[in-house]
This record gives C-alpha cells, sequence and structure tokens, in this order.
C-alpha cells in the first residue's frame, strides 16, 4: 500500500510525518491490505472563526481496487490528534464499505481455511 502525504504551509515537518504517517497507516490498515492500493493524507491548519482558534484538518482518501475511493476527515486541536481520529473513521468506513462488498459480492480473499496446513 502506498502512502502519500499532502501537507499545507503551516504544518511542518513534512519528511517526519510521512514516515511516521506511512508506518502508522500501514499498521492500522493491514487488514485492508489486499483492497487498498494508495492512501493520500492531506493535513492542513484551519481557523475556527467562531473563538480564533486554529485547529489541524486532515483527510484521509482510499483508494480500493476496481471500486470509488472512499474519504474521512477529522478535526482537532494537534496533527496527532487529528491524523488519529481520520484513521479511525476510515477504519470504520472501509468496515463498513467492504463489508457490505463480502456480504453481497463475495469478494474473493486469502482465508486460512483453505489451507490444510493450517486445518491441522
Amino acid at each position: 500500500m502506498q502512502v502519500q502525504v499532502n501537507t499545507s504551509n503551516g504544518v511542518e515537518n513534512k519528511d517526519t510525518l510521512e514516515r511516521w504517517a506511512t508506518d502508522y497507516l500501514n499498521e492500522a490498515l493491514a487488514r485492508f491490505s489486499q483492497d487498498i492500493t494508495r492512501v493520500e493524507v492531506q493535513m492542513r491548519e484551519t481557523s475556527n472563526s467562531r473563538n480564533g482558534a486554529v485547529d489541524k484538518r486532515c483527510m484521509l482518501e482510499a483508494r480500493i481496487a476496481g471500486r470509488d475511493p472512499v474519504a474521512a476527515t477529522h478535526h482537532a486541536p494537534s496533527q496527532d490528534e487529528a491524523f488519529r481520529g481520520a484513521t479511525q473513521r476510515l477504519i470504520h468506513l472501509l468496515d463498513h464499505t467492504l463489508g457490505k462488498l463480502d456480504r453481497h459480492q463475495h469478494r474473493d480473499r486469502d482465508t486460512i481455511r483453505k489451507d490444510p496446513s493450517a486445518v491441522e
């Protein structure tokens, strides 16, 4: 799974963020690795006009092989919270989306039930 990170001018340490995001997403989305070809991360600063506070917005877009992409967004006071929140939302969305495919289209998936050595 390929991870691509895009940031706005207000977000610092793009290289560090990119390495960390790649490791974190590969681990968090491991069970979807057969289905996801690429995840795009967009981090940006947004200002909340109500109280003048600046917060971070993270949008994750997962490209699913042979399907339309799905996206999740989360706003938080810090980069870390925004990223982790968007990841949890994306996992929920992928569970829902791919679960429907499993129920209705019976996707061809690898399973240990077909492995004779695992059954014994």
